[in-house]
């Protein structure tokens, strides 16, 4: 039998109020704890079970490339045989300018099933890195879908 998965209600609090971000204060998860009315090394508990089950993969920054120098922004769909997503997708995944990897049904008028997000300097740089990755990986069938106006970025919250 596997490890339980199922969240404490701590557990969904805590995931709640990291979404929204640590706070900018020296001891941050003594600030989580005071919100959550637990103690720190509860929280630093819970933390490290979220991180044993995988419901959260890392602690980190989350950096607004668009304000960051780096206005290339980028969705590439890209047709992967079959046989070749796992390989595909891992060199995908590799690179450092790919954030995000993901395979999805295709459809008979839109047979791409490999989605990656590129960012690089420029739209220009994008699409010179995805030549030349289309090159690379022998893909020369992708459709790139550049970000004509971002409506709406917020973090989720799962639990409130």
């Amino acid at each position: 039998m596997g490890k339980d998965l199922r969240l404490t209600e701590l557990e969904k609090r805590l995931v709640d109020l990291l979404s929204e971000g640590l706070p900018l204060v020296e001891r941050p998860y003594l600030a989580l704890a005071e919100r959550l009315g637990v103690s720190e090394e509860e929280v630093l508990s819970a933390i490290r079970g979220l991180l044993e089950k995988k419901v959260i993969r890392r602690l980190g920054a989350i950096i607004r490339h668009n304000l960051s120098g780096y206005e290339g922004n980028v969705m590439v769909a890209w047709r992967v045989p079959v046989e070749r997503v796992e390989e595909v997708g891992q060199a995908l995944a590799a690179k450092p300018f790919i954030t995000h990897c993901y395979l999805r049904r295709t459809y008979p008028d839109w047979p791409y099933n490999l989605y990656t997000m590129v960012h690089a300097e420029s739209e220009e740089a994008c699409r010179r890195l995805v030549e030349k990755l289309s090159r690379e990986l022998d893909l020369p069938d992708y459709e790139m879908l550049f970000t004509e106006k971002e409506i709406v970025r917020r973090t989720r919250k799962y639990f409130s």
